[in-house]
């Protein structure tokens, strides 16, 4: 990287997720905001859509005397801003757009988007709507913003992630030629949907092109407005090699810099507070497997976990529940195994049975709950896929037959959900062991989230992580590095399952001085992810950027 790069006075960074916690682009930009708030001279303004307008936001408190003067000036029968502080390590500045006053221009704004940069939004449908003309009163707030407080002549850059926020990326560039722009996709609207639909990505890769496949599988407008932005910012970044060869093909456009995505390790206990912490998650995982299977699980379990968005293929949940089947076949394993699907499915409320065992005394059981396996009642029982997966397989936890348990959990852990009442974080301490064996994965970071918390993981090479992990060790990751990063492609979905199960057969006769040598191994490897570290990537892309827009001031 060269020396006296350029870097902004202003950094005005764009996410639907600024204060709205969805995925992880939410802890992508949130993680990294206490560093970017250390770099000398710069005043970083975060916005996101106001969802929550006249509700209480836990994660935004309003500060009327920020910018007040700037804001009224803003506001308008259409516009409306909310100023104030993301809380979250280092409470940043954010600005919070009300941009529904401007639907009613939606038709006149896509026709500007087309005549000026060729967007077709003629197809867009869902949440296509709500995220471009968010992106459009952004651009105004940028705007108005940088006429009404910045000094002439200041370095100034707009980041925009994803193609819900393209179309501030795209109005910037237009009416702001002297800012910088950076547009940062975690991952392509149509490489996601070719997976998403069970087509072969990776076999065929080559032979893919992006505008075609978007008019087959019916996403022409958000493969528009990615493409479209990509070809006109200044700077294009994503998130790892893995993505950025998407991008090239996809995209027809490559990237400029590579943002791998970070994180900060305040989250992680230390010391006794860890030893206590884990302890605790470990004994409230094992008494919630006890008492829905009936079964005398043993307290030296090997308990496992998978956790994420609810995408069958894509995040491997079907692999992981084929492992755990062949698993449960195998004469090897000598240890009981409890598995921990966490994936947030359509569901209501704890099970009230359930909920009577462990309110109880009892410390055993020896009769199951009806269907052993699921924790919380689903709306669709019937039809939801892990379910139906899991009986399928059968491994459906009956008495004495399966020594894998596999236990459903289809709630957010946010400390309230009526069964473990922990935060996923307090939960993930107590795992022994992770699987995410990812199809599609631009990044991973719930391998990564295991990993800085001691947790030895097995990952594929489909995830930047596991990518990442392979490049950082100079050699395919293996599990006694902490991280096995396992084959994945088109064609050996069962060989990737049956690599699972031998290794967690493996782990599971681990001694317990191999396992707290992997355990060291894989947190010392976490350690390598942190910000500090990543932060050189994203100082590269504003000088990128503001190297591009000197040119135009």
């Amino acid at each position: 990287m060269k020396k006296n790069l350029l870097l902004p006075d202003y950094l005005f960074e764009i996410s639907w997720e600024v204060c709205n916690k969805v995925g992880g682009i939410y802890t992508v930009v949130s993680t990294k905001a206490r560093t970017i708030s250390e770099i000398e001279n710069l005043t970083a303004i975060y916005i996101g859509p106001d969802l929550w307008k006249e509700k209480e936001n836990p994660l935004f408190t309003e500060d009327k005397r920020l910018w007040s003067a700037w804001r009224k000036k803003v506001c308008d029968d259409k516009l409306t801003v909310r100023c104030g502080y993301w809380e979250i390590p280092g409470r940043p500045k954010v600005v919070l757009v009300d941009y529904t006053g401007y639907m009613d221009d939606k038709d006149a704004i896509y026709g500007e988007l087309w005549n000026d940069f060729g967007v077709d939004s003629l197809h867009g449908y869902g949440d296509y709507d709500d995220s471009m003309i968010f992106g459009y009163a952004v651009g105004k707030v940028i705007e108005s913003f940088y006429n009404t407080n910045i000094k002439k002549g200041s370095n100034v850059v707009v980041q925009a992630h994803e193609w819900q926020s393209g179309g501030a990326a795209l109005y910037v560039k237009k009416h702001l030629p002297a800012v910088g722009t950076i547009f940062t996709t975690h991952a392509t609207s149509i490489g996601r949907s070719i997976a998403s639909n069970g087509k072969p990505l990776y076999d065929f890769f080559e032979g893919y092109n992006g505008d075609q496949m978007a008019a087959e599988l019916n996403v022409q407008s958000k493969q528009s407005v990615e493409k479209v932005t990509a070809a006109n910012i200044d700077c294009f970044t994503t998130v790892s090699e893995l993505t950025a060869r998407e991008c090239k093909q996809l995209l027809e456009r490559e990237c400029d810099v590579i943002l791998e995505n970070g994180f900060e390790k305040d989250f992680v206990p230390a010391g006794k507070a860890f030893t206590a912490k884990r302890k605790e998650a470990r004994n409230v995982r094992l008494r919630v497997a006890r008492a829905l299977t009936g079964d005398a699980i043993s307290d030296d379990a090997l308990i496992i976990n998978l956790g994420g968005r609810m995408e069958m293929r894509n995040k491997g949940i079907d692999m992981f529940l084929e492992s755990m089947a062949r698993l449960n076949a195998c004469t090897e394993l000598e240890r009981d195994v409890v598995a921990f699907i966490d994936v947030p499915a359509w569901s209501g409320d704890a099970r009230e049975d359930l909920v009577k065992r462990l309110r109880s005394d009892k410390q055993s059981w020896d009769t199951p709950l009806p269907n052993p396996y699921v924790t919380h009642e689903l709306f669709n029982f019937y039809e939801d896929a892990i379910a139906c997966s899991i009986r399928n397989l059968q491994i459906d936890n009956r008495t004495g037959k399966n020594r894998v348990k596999v236990i459903y959990a289809p709630c957010y852990l946010k400390g309230n959900d009526g069964i473990f009442d922990m935060e996923y974080y307090d939960v993930l301490i107590g795992n022994d062991l992770s699987v995410y064996p990812s199809y599609y994965e631009p990044w991973g970071y719930t391998p990564l989230e295991s990993a800085a918390f001691h947790i030895p993981t097995i990952t594929t090479n489909l995830a930047g992580f596991g990518l990442w992990a392979n490049s950082v060790l100079g050699h395919r990751a293996e599990l006694l590095d902490g991280v096995e990063v396992i084959c994945r492609n088109d064609s050996n979905y069962f060989d990737a399952a049956e690599a699972i199960t031998k290794n967690i057969c493996i782990f599971a006769k681990l001694s317990e001085k191999e396992v707290l040598e992997c355990r060291k191994k894989v947190a010392k490897l976490s350690e390598k992810a942190l910000w500090k570290h990543f932060i050189k990537n994203y100082l590269e892309a504003y000088d990128f950027a503001l190297a591009a827009a000197a040119g135009r001031k």
